[in-house]
């Protein structure tokens, strides 16, 4: 129990709220708002004026980045809940938690606080409230990257909802597994529990933030089969879903757009994405990275896309999903480059060939390696002479396929007349 609840109450009146705001350093609303939820009092008015002081402490607990004080507020608050309907509570219990998210680097505690809070549901046998909660706690997993524990979680937890019918909550969840599968490479499992969520969305009203989740998922699961030109399209919806509503996952959906538009080798509309007039709205060091992607695509150079990549790190490699996309680019990129630095010569040095293209010796032999492996072209590697030879590309003359066909083409005739023939004779 916190040391400022031990003093004397305050009546839980909307006098004392006010003087709460009123103070003159948050510590101090914070000491006067603890003592309001002190009061004995549980007539309607009390308990009304205390959820009112439930929520100013919240948002100062939260400005004041004291997370573990969030996390002890709920436990005090559990005597208080028996008074209030069901509603109510986890109404109050769903905005604290969302408190403690604001304030970063609190994963763990938010981990350690919705287990609790599962407990303390099972207990209390308030079955709406505890999935709600067991949702976020797998999202959190999820983010932790503890797959295993979530998995098991929303396994158990999705077919309980089923069973409940509960719509709203089975969206959330079904997107949820689908991003779990995604992240454990898991393809068709992804899109099977990507299209669960669209069915149950369908049933009901979907809020715009939620059909942009759903959106920008499907765009990230068509982008991995390489359909970039649908995946564009999602996260074209996603992004107008979460720019009305100011939300951040806006700059993520802008993001893959452009990206999808250098994936179908359309890097020339980077820029005029970027000044338009949503595009203006969110300039920042995710979308001037794009920028420098496209560029480096536009001119086809390597040199650029590896500054791009190590100027905008953050961005683009720790970005799972960028990352993965841009990778398969540089090897494009790569090849490229290299099958037009090594098509006038029929034999030249690895050293030369590293140095024209400005990329280390090892790194260039390893790649021209994979690609006679790949057939992308004829060749062999002198590791002794540090050489590439490459083979003449052996012409076939036009008249052999014609030639095997006619032979072929007789063949059969042969076969046909000594069939009728063996009829005639029998």
């Amino acid at each position: 129990m916190s040391s400022s609840m031990q003093s004397s109450y305050l009546p839980a009146t909307t006098e004392s709220i006010a003087k709460a705001q009123e103070a003159k350093d948050a510590s101090e609303s914070i000491s006067i708002l603890y003592r309001v939820l002190e009061d004995p009092s549980s007539s309607a008015d009390a308990l009304r004026v205390k959820e009112l002081a439930i929520t100013n402490l919240t948002n100062y607990l939260t400005k004041e980045n004291r997370g573990e004080d969030l996390r002890n507020l709920l436990t005090q608050l559990r005597p208080f809940f028996a008074l209030i309907p069901k509603a109510k509570t986890a109404k109050i219990v769903r905005s604290i938690i969302d408190a403690v998210a604001k304030i970063p680097g609190t994963s763990e505690l938010q981990i350690s606080l919705c287990k609790e809070m599962v407990e303390w549901t099972r207990a209390e046998k308030r079955t709406f409230l505890r999935q709600r909660v067991e949702a976020r706690l797998a999202a959190l997993l999820l983010e932790n990257q503890e797959y295993t524990e979530a998995l098991t979680l929303l396994s158990g937890l999705i077919k309980e909802v089923r069973r409940l019918d509960d719509k709203l909550l089975l969206v959330d969840i079904d997107l949820l597994e689908s991003k779990l599968h995604f992240s454990l490479r898991n393809l068709p499992k992804a899109k099977a529990s990507l299209t669960a969520a669209r069915t149950a969305a369908n049933a009901i009203y979907v809020p715009p933030s939620q059909q942009g989740t759903i959106d920008l998922q499907s765009g990230i699961l068509h982008a991995e089969e390489k359909d970039y030109k649908t995946a564009y399209s999602y996260f074209f919806e996603a992004f107008e879903a979460f720019s009305s509503l100011e939300d951040p996952k806006a700059i993520f959906s802008l993001k893959y757009m452009l990206l999808c538009k250098i994936m179908v080798n359309q890097a020339d509309d980077v820029a005029g994405i970027i000044s338009s007039k949503a595009g203006l709205k969110y300039l920042g060091p995710d979308v001037d990275a794009m920028k420098a992607v496209a560029d480096a695509y536009s001119k086809r150079s390597l040199k650029y896309f590896e500054t791009a990549l190590r100027d905008y790190k953050s961005q683009l490699e720790e970005d799972p999903i960028v990352h993965r996309h841009l990778s398969s680019l540089y090897d494009t990129l790569l090849e490229q480059n290299l099958c037009r630095l090594i098509e006038p010569y029929s034999r030249v040095e690895i050293a030369h060939v590293a140095e024209m293209i400005e990329l280390p010796i090892s790194h260039v032999e390893k790649k021209l390696s994979q690609m006679i492996l790949d057939k992308k072209f004829a060749g062999t590697l002198d590791q002794g002479a540090g050489c590439l030879i490459i083979f003449e590309d052996t012409k076939t003359e036009e008249i052999f396929p014609a030639t095997l066909e006619t032979i072929t083409n007789v063949g059969k005739v042969v076969d046909s007349l000594y069939m009728r023939s063996a009829k005639i004779m029998a």
